[in-house]
């Protein structure tokens, strides 16, 4: 009995320190509860005197700040844990702003909030523009007559000048469209599902470029100008920025203007410049250019070294040299080079005026910021859903050993992935819309979005292409796939190198721009303000303790432990991902603590911590998508597996960074323990064979998952034919079904399977018309699984061409 009372204080003070670490309390709660230890175990006078000088030091700002954080402050810059920020680092942190990211690395997540961010959905009057304008340039000409030509029919560049596709982002009082970002994403994800060569077109005059660098930062003079010009495709743009030394590393441009007073007293700019890459510059007219400015004489009164400039130079110019042409992986899209040899422009060319000089840096960090989550991932997500759409047709039509491929546990897997990846990729996508139309400006949700749904992508196609198998790799106008395989490349590449993009941006800037606290120290600590380097490293050191709490509990529970702002079959994953941001913000700052300003270095780790925060954030908008449309019921094969494949993909990256952020037999150890209770594994069969089956049949389910791509109503068409079987042997298969059931019951004798359907009719087993149905099925079967071949002299006129090309050149 006397033991018993021990026993009740002891777990009460075990469950106040799990429930005061868990909830995470301000310094003097913890005082007091450890106040309340040294009461339980009678602690003596000394302790008491001690416990009470810590207290006080830690509890009374001015003391603490005397006492430890000025030292520690003398330490952090004696050993130099400082990481470095140069300017143009510090442009790219704070480009932008921190929206749901935010969220991962506070390690608890408010799923109340991020369920509340709007999710568009397609108006009227936008699907109006896609089923009539888009539609129609769809039609207009196929991915094989544009590789055949090498470029667009002048028809279809007049269409897209007559239609604004030029100035979709333009606003309508410039003569542009005025479509939000979601609009033009939907614009751009049909276009794509018909040729890479209309989104890097239409693309470039819409994403960064002169267009949108008017709009936000354009004098009105130039808005009034350029705009309307723009808008009606009288001037195509481009705009100028990789060099041979400078790709990913933009900022050490060598492209150089010099400032100077003319004849006539005004100032102009003397530019030259190299670069490479650029698309649409074979063709433009109206240049947009970055480079380093010098104003020797400071005439502009911003020092002889003004920086990143911003411009716009006429391409008729003297000494602009325009006109070549890349050849990007045979993609017959515009992607040149160009070169400017000692050109002379105003300086009132500068975007912005003078005020604007030496601005070009950020303002290209401030376009970026949102731009990067907008186009390429809708190109990709058009692509995804024209894979989808093909795979599964092509499935069910492409019968070996008497059954339709798809029936195939081989087949089925790479289905199941395309089909739950697709489910995803047009969450991630309409979320991130939704947030850059709400004037969000995610610079690392948006690079979690180019980097992820490009890298997506090219698992989906490469899927694909397995799947179409002979099919795929045979190029003509009934291959689907190929000029997509081939052009694949060009995304991953772009608009930051994806390699560089995962390590450096998603986590590097977003360990920096997101984490509530980092970035406050660093400025405190540049600024040796002791003051706010004590608020916000007490409070991040809070953070700490208390994420450590939360992952170990969340751990041990299985997340079962976090409240979830949903019920149902999906609660589930709410609290996995509450276990996921405690644990990830919890590693993160361990890592930072531990490495300082050499994690920027450690880019395998910091590449593992870019994949945890990115499939949080693609399985948030897969729950989001759910509950905005509506929780369907026959979607959740498709979110289940997408949310298991998420899980699976930060197991990995936990594993990786348990075994590396730690010392060898501690990094064991952990990693053994983590795979002890594994938060995610891959999707098991049973699911996969219910994606992939939902995505071979036909109707609404097939059909929502692959919406807005174009799908061509003629069978003189690869896409048109390939649906036409899909649909048909849809149809008849309840009769084939009807046939071999009768086979099996005896009441048809076992026969081959064009006798047996005439026997079926004789027995009155089915009607002519099913025979009808079943011959024209098999009819379009046979079509469809046609590929392309050329005569000896088809084949050698592209050759013929080129050489023809070649000689003109020399």
């Amino acid at each position: 009995m006397n033991l018993i009372h021990p026993i009740i204080i002891v777990s009460t003070l075990v469950f106040l320190l799990l429930l005061l670490g868990y909830i995470g309390v301000p310094l003097w709660v913890w005082s007091l509860y450890f106040a309340t230890l040294l009461v339980f175990v009678h602690a003596p006078i000394w302790t008491w005197v001690i416990f009470g000088a810590i207290a006080l030091i830690f509890n009374i700002p001015i003391i603490r700040q005397n006492i430890i954080t000025s030292p520690l402050i003398k330490a952090i810059k004696a050993f130099n844990l400082l990481p470095k920020i140069s300017d143009t680092e510090r442009a790219a942190i704070e480009a932008g702003n921190v929206w749901v990211d935010g969220e991962f690395f506070s390690g608890k997540p408010n799923f109340q909030r991020i369920n509340q961010e709007p999710y568009p959905i397609i108006t009227p009057e936008l699907q109006a523009f896609l089923d009539g304008p888009v539609e129609q340039v769809c039609r207009m000409v196929s991915d094989w007559e544009i590789y055949r030509r090498k470029d667009l029919p002048p028809e279809v560049w007049d269409y897209l000048k007559q239609e604004r596709f030029l100035g979709m982002m333009i606003p309508q009082e410039y003569g542009g469209l005025g479509f939000s970002n979601f609009a033009y994403s939907n614009v751009m994800t049909k276009l794509a599902s018909r040729s890479f060569t209309h989104v890097a077109t239409v693309g470039v005059t819409n994403s960064l470029g002169p267009a949108k660098l008017l709009l936000r930062y354009g004098t009105e003079e130039q808005k009034n100008y350029y705009l309307p010009r723009l808008a009606r495709g009288e001037e195509i743009p481009c705009f100028a920025l990789t060099e041979p030394t400078a790709g990913s590393d933009a900022a050490s441009i060598k492209s150089e203007g010099t400032v100077f007073r003319g004849d006539d007293g005004k100032l102009y700019l003397r530019l030259n410049w190299k670069k490479r890459y650029i698309t649409l510059a074979a063709i433009a007219t109206l240049l947009g250019l970055a480079f380093k400015l010098r104003d020797p004489e400071n005439y502009l009164g911003k020092g002889k070294e003004v920086g990143i400039t911003c411009v716009l130079i006429p391409t008729d110019t003297p000494g602009v040299i325009m006109g070549r042409r890349h050849d990007p992986m045979g993609v017959p899209f515009y992607n040149s080079p160009t070169e400017g040899h000692n050109v002379i422009i105003p300086v009132e060319q500068i975007i912005g005026g003078v005020e604007q000089a030496g601005n070009g840096w950020k303002m290209l960090m401030q376009s970026l910021a949102a731009g990067r989550g907008i186009s390429f991932p809708a190109s990709c997500t058009g692509v995804a859903k024209l894979v989808a759409r093909v795979t599964s047709a092509h499935a069910v039509v492409r019968q070996q050993f008497g059954l339709s491929i798809g029936r195939f546990e081989g087949v089925e897997e790479p289905l199941a992935r395309i089909g739950g990846l697709t489910y995803l990729m047009e969450a991630a996508r309409t979320y991130t819309c939704g947030a850059v139309d709400k004037g969000e400006q995610p610079a690392v949700v948006s690079a979690i979005a180019k980097y992820s749904l490009t890298e997506i992508s090219r698992k989906i196609i490469n899927d694909g292409m397995d799947i179409l198998g002979g099919a795929g790799i045979c190029r003509g106008p009934r291959n689907l796939l190929a000029n997509i395989y081939t052009a694949t490349p060009i995304s991953i590449t772009v608009e930051g190198a994806n390699i560089l993009t995962r390590t450096l941006m998603i986590f590097g800037q977003g360990a920096i721009r997101c984490h509530p606290y980092v970035y406050a120290e660093i400025t405190a600590l540049n600024q040796s303000d002791v003051n706010a380097f004590d608020q916000a490293f007490w409070h991040h050191l809070g953070l700490t303790v208390r994420n450590g709490f939360r992952a170990k509990l969340l751990y041990l529970t299985r997340g079962n432990l976090a409240a979830s702002p949903v019920t149902g079959e999906t609660a589930k994953y709410y609290r996995k991902l509450q276990w996921a941001a405690a644990t990830f913000a919890l590693l993160t700052d361990i890592a930072m603590f531990s490495l300082g300003g050499t994690l920027k270095r450690r880019e395998k780790l910091t590449g593992r911590f870019a994949d945890i925060l990115t499939w949080m954030y693609l399985a948030t908008a897969t729950l989001r998508r759910f509950e905005a449309e509506g929780r369907k019921a026959e979607d959740l094969a498709f979110v289940h597996w997408a949310m298991q494949y998420a899980f699976a993909q930060m197991q990995l990256a936990f594993e990786g960074i348990f075994q590396n952020l730690f010392v060898p037999v501690l990094g064991n150890f952990l990693t053994w323990w983590w795979r002890l209770n594994p938060i995610g594994s891959l999707p098991d069969d049973k699911l996969g064979a219910e994606v992939a089956h939902k995505l071979q049949t036909l109707g609404e389910i097939r059909d929502r998952l692959t919406a807005g791509i174009h799908i061509p109503r003629s069978s003189d068409e690869a896409l048109g034919r390939l649906e036409k079987a899909f649909t048909l042997l849809s149809q008849a298969e309840p009769i084939v079904k009807t046939i071999k059931n009768a086979s099996h019951a005896g009441k048809l004798p076992q026969l081959k399977p064009d006798e047996l359907i005439s026997t079926a009719l004789k027995a009155g087993v089915i009607s002519e018309k099913d025979v009808e149905l079943i011959c024209e099925a098999e009819f379009a079967r046979n079509d469809a699984i046609q590929v392309d071949s050329f005569s000896l002299e088809e084949y050698m006129q592209g050759s013929q061409s080129f050489a023809a090309l070649v000689q003109t050149v020399a």
